[in-house]
């Protein structure tokens, strides 16, 4: 049986976070290029990508990380509500899915999309929904994303994110490996803040008994930042899965760190 390797796209890599559904195209591209590269590998590739621009500005305006909430929020010049909010994030996120999927495509790569307001329900780690749909066959890639999904309690609906969702798919899907978080900006989990980090700043390995400092958009982020990677990473890294961090905008170093080759970055342990 070949590997399976589950990959995390980051959407502060993938999309310029400032700027309302701006993608990175180039970074996209290169990207797809080293899945190309990992499939001719004998490595076969489950691809999560973050929302960056295009779900975590308008979902934190609407404060749909919280649910249906009784106050007052005022427009945000596209949506009226909540209800309209949702349904806004939801195909901002199927747009910015198009251009990951555009690039596979045109590096040869065949591709489904599986959104999770179509199959899960809930958010955190303990979502519910069916993961056998990302037991594709060899050279398939099966592809989902941090999304708006229902929910069975009295919030109606949440953010189910990216990050949980590699999680399961790393510890229960069959023949994953190892999971890869492909970050912006950084090489891997730093001692001090970004700005003021050198190259000797790096952890290369990190549990979670380690103190860390990174870069949370609070203000644009409505999931839990570098602190839920890391988290979930552990969880992971817990089930026998090697989990690395690295930065995602050097394309060689997601290609050795998918392959399970020694890499710049930070191993990830339980």
């Amino acid at each position: 049986m070949r590997d399976r390797v589950v990959i995390k796209w980051g959407g502060g890599l993938i999309t310029d976070k400032t700027s309302l559904c701006t993608p990175q195209l180039a970074i996209i591209d290169r990207l797809a290029r080293t899945v190309k590269r990992c499939l001719d590998e004998g490595v076969d590739i489950i691809l999560v990508h973050g929302a960056g621009s295009y779900g975590h500005l308008r979902a934190k305006h609407w404060r749909l990380n919280e649910g249906r909430v009784n106050d007052p929020i005022p427009t945000d010049g596209t949506c009226q509500t909540q209800d309209e909010a949702v349904l806004c994030v939801r195909q901002e996120m199927l747009a910015l899915n198009a251009h990951v999927c555009a690039a596979l495509t045109q590096h040869g790569i065949e591709s489904s999309v599986h959104p999770p307001h179509r199959w899960a329900k809930g958010t955190g780690a303990e979502f519910t929904g069916s993961l056998q749909a990302f037991e594709a066959s060899a050279n398939h890639v099966a592809v989902t994303f941090g999304d708006v999904v229902d929910t069975e309690d009295g919030r109606g609906f949440g953010i189910l994110s990216g990050d949980d969702l590699v999680y399961r798919l790393a510890t229960e899907v069959p023949n994953v490996r190892r999971l890869v978080f492909a970050i912006g900006g950084v090489d891997g989990l730093l001692r001090v803040p970004p700005e003021h980090a050198n190259e000797d700043d790096l952890i290369e390995e990190w549990s979670p008994s380690i103190a860390f400092e990174g870069a949370h958009h609070s203000d644009i982020d409505v999931t839990g930042g570098i602190g839920l990677k890391a988290a979930r990473g552990a969880q992971a890294a817990a089930h026998g899965v090697d989990v690395h961090m690295v930065n995602g905008g050097i394309a060689e170093r997601v290609y050795k760190a998918c392959l399970g080759l020694p890499v710049r970055g930070t191993v990830v342990v339980k």
